[in-house]
């Protein structure tokens, strides 16, 4: 399992979509699973309360993202016809909790849930975000510089053991970072 994870507009789903293609060039059998997925009613209701505004709507958010989360998980996971399962956006969306909360939620679910030593935090400076969600035409809840700024904070501290890229450079800078590390990773899981 490879898990894709970072702030808004760093770049996670390009990048799950290039390990994909590396993988698949190998001869694996690779599922993405980018949350929230619009395949479910988890996946749908937590992409419409992120669309919104309030603090009901922050709370529906977090929890259909966790049980879309889960719902992926119980289908794909040692999926006998998945050779790589690429989870994207996975554990850190616990820093999006409140401050006191988020090291609690990251924590819980670290023990709950499969982890990996493929776990990349993909990172960029909030200004850079802020103009690449800019070019979308939908921004969701917490998308703006000062949201940005207090979720990466926090992101950053749970982020121990992660291998933390910086997404500021190319696609294809980035990508020989990420590259490296899973050469490095493949091989060892080899020997």
């Amino acid at each position: 399992m490879i898990i894709i994870d970072g702030l808004d507009g760093v770049g996670k789903d390009t990048h799950a979509q290039l390990i994909k293609e590396r993988y698949e060039k190998q001869g694996e059998r690779v599922m993405v699973r980018s949350h929230p997925e619009s395949d479910n009613y988890y996946g749908r209701t937590a992409k419409k309360a992120l669309l919104s505004r309030g603090k009901i709507n922050q709370l529906k958010a977090s929890m259909f993202y966790a049980l879309d989360v889960l719902n992926s998980l119980r289908h794909y996971y040692r999926n006998p016809q998945v050779d790589t399962l690429i989870m994207v956006r996975y554990l850190m969306g616990t820093a999006y909790l409140p401050r006191w909360l988020a090291p609690v939620g990251y924590h819980f679910f670290e023990k709950f849930v499969p982890t990996s030593e493929y776990m990349f935090f993909l990172d960029a400076t909030p200004e850079k975000l802020v103009e690449r969600i800019a070019q979308r035409s939908e921004v969701e809840m917490f998308e703006s510089l000062e949201a940005l700024v207090k979720v990466r904070r926090k992101a950053l501290n749970l982020a121990k053991g992660w291998h933390v890229i910086n997404t500021d450079r190319s696609v294809e800078q980035t990508f020989a970072d990420i590259t490296k590390i899973l050469d490095d990773l493949d091989w060892t899981r080899r020997s």
